[in-house]
């Protein structure tokens, strides 16, 4: 009954012709959202568009074309607009719109904008081996500062270095080198721009300063991109361009819309959790689990690895990396989850609602099955031969308690990242807010505040990016005069959850006993797996 009120009363409120909206798109991994916000941050309606992750030429390979995310952003922003006209909303009455992508995937292009290739999705795993030289002076000091790995491990990943090596003509016919956000923001307006906050890749971006690198810098060595080849840089809440005629057909977007720079999806996620203070952690479960931090101050957690753009100008996200967090509960629903999939289809409902039956049938601790979240190899904590691990296996076991093990062991890898941002930065999380589709399950929420051992709280919505794109746009056309205005009436608290105290006493002594010992432990025999098989590369 209060849902239908409340659907009632919006109803009433929008059809006052005065009222304005905010249109934000979000293309994530796996969906395209286009959402309508409020002025008070209110999700009013929505269209979501599934998508292809990605396909694979090769093993390792994750490569998607660019007009296909284009063509989809069209379908969700098409599928939009009939739920407006249900709610006698016009398009007249939206302010402006942003556009928040996931990070780190990569277009080329020509003169014209047209793409050359497939993009480079960011989880593509292939590296370049065989690198040209940098200068010896550049060697000779990356060599005396022990840094020479590092810098190995940052060229080998660049996707540009890739391209050049193997695609030598097609390289050398890339007009422009873009983010899928500056793909997106050029199909849109016509310009070759982008967001400052959306620069999350390995591009020559200079993240202390948020632009990009002075000609001396190494980074221009280290990839073959040319800075003429990048987008002209905006910060967020100021304006990218207009949207098109052409983009309006397309898309159904109204032409002459102000588009406003907004930033990655996390970044994005983080503003819209209200997490822009150094005692505020955001948490997010995605396809990408991250905790992130945000200061006025440049401060990496583990040297060379940066604090990217806040959503926010001038303001900095340190952030803590666990990859392909979420990505196992696809793999545990795929390999494990077959009868729940059936169910959830025949009831319209998602999976993962059914899977928190399986959490409630666990004990916390998993009666001793733990797990390593590390899935992909990282350079510093875990190093580049990791592997994920589960440990304490016994015949008492399901595939429920494998199941809370992999909830239990991304949380566990989520607080380790949370102490050393404390440790870092010298300041207490004093709040925490979580986001992501793990959120939307009390049950994980609840783990979450056991082994973090503090009430945990879940923004009022769900589409925590598309709000910090939305808040963007508010800044951006002056509904609110700063960013602080704009979170204090747009974001909001959603439920909490408490620490169970005799949870709490079982997961930190897990925490600091077991869980914190494994990769040490393991690290000989990760290496040696490696050694052995060669995988991972």
């Amino acid at each position: 009954m209060a849902k239908v009120m409340i659907k009632q009363a919006l109803k009433s409120n929008h059809n006052n012709a005065s009222t304005q909206y905010l249109l934000a798109i979000d293309n994530g991994t796996q969906s395209i959202r286009a959402l309508l916000f409020d002025f008070q941050g209110n999700l009013v309606a929505k269209s979501k568009i599934d998508i292809e992750a990605y396909f694979s030429k090769e093993p390792g390979w994750a490569e998607q074309a660019p007009d296909y995310y284009w063509e989809m952003l069209g379908k969700a922003c098409k599928k939009l607009w009939p739920t407006l006209d249900d709610l006698s909303i016009d398009k007249t009455q939206i302010a402006g719109v942003s556009i928040t992508c996931q990070r780190a995937t990569m277009v080329n292009v020509d003169i014209n904008g047209k793409p050359l290739r497939p993009a480079m999705v960011w989880l593509d795993q292939r590296e370049q081996d065989i690198l040209p030289k940098m200068s010896l002076l550049w060697r000779t000091l990356f060599s005396l500062a022990g840094e020479n790995k590092t810098i190995e491990h940052f060229r080998k990943q660049a996707k540009s270095n890739w391209i050049a090596a193997n695609e030598k003509s097609l390289w050398q016919n890339t007009h422009k080198y873009l983010f899928l956000s500056g793909f997106h923001s050029f199909k849109l307006t016509g310009e070759f721009v982008d967001s400052v906050s959306s620069q999350v890749g390995y591009v020559p971006f200079d993240y202390k300063n948020q632009t990009w690198c002075k000609p001396n810098d190494w980074r221009w060595q280290a990839m073959p991109i040319t800075q003429s080849m990048l987008p002209k840089l905006i910060p967020c809440g100021e304006k990218l361009g207009v949207i098109t005629k052409q983009a309006a057909i397309e898309t159904g977007i109204p032409e002459g819309l102000v588009l406003i720079s907004s930033g990655s999806d996390k970044a994005c996620e983080v503003l819209g959790s209200g997490c822009i203070k150094p005692n505020q952690g955001s948490l997010s479960y995605g396809t990408t689990a991250t905790f992130n931090t945000t200061h006025t101050s440049y401060i990496e957690i583990f040297k060379r690895m940066p604090a990217y753009p806040a959503a926010v100008p001038k303001l900095f996200n340190s952030e803590i990396i666990v990859q392909r967090g979420y990505w196992m509960v696809s793999w545990f629903k795929r390999e494990f989850g077959l009868r729940e999939e059936q169910i959830a289809k025949e009831k319209g409902i998602a999976t993962e609602i059914l899977f928190d039956d399986l959490l409630k049938q666990v004990p916390a601790g998993s009666m001793g099955l733990m797990l390593q979240p590390y899935w992909s190899p990282g350079i510093k904590t875990p190093g580049p031969e990791a592997k994920g691990a589960m440990i304490g296996f016994g015949d008492v076991h399901t595939r429920a308690h494998i199941y809370k093990a992999m909830i239990e062991g991304l949380t566990y890898a989520l607080r380790e990242g949370k102490e050393n941002s404390e440790r870092k930065a010298n300041v207490n999380i004093t709040q925490l807010m979580v986001s992501g589709g793990g959120s939307q399950s009390d049950e994980v929420m609840q783990i979450t505040a056991d082994i973090f051992g503090m009430t945990v709280y879940r923004p009022h919505t769900f589409e925590t990016s598309g709000l910090g794109a939305a808040i963007n746009v508010a800044v951006g056309v002056g509904a609110y005069k700063n960013f602080d205005e704009a979170i204090k009436q747009m974001c909001h608290a959603g439920d909490s959850f408490d620490p169970i105290s005799k949870n709490v006493a079982i997961y930190d002594e897990l925490y600091k006993h077991v869980y914190q010992k494994m990769y040490k432990r393991l690290n000989p025999l990760y290496k040696a797996i490696k050694l052995i098989t060669g995988y991972p590369k």
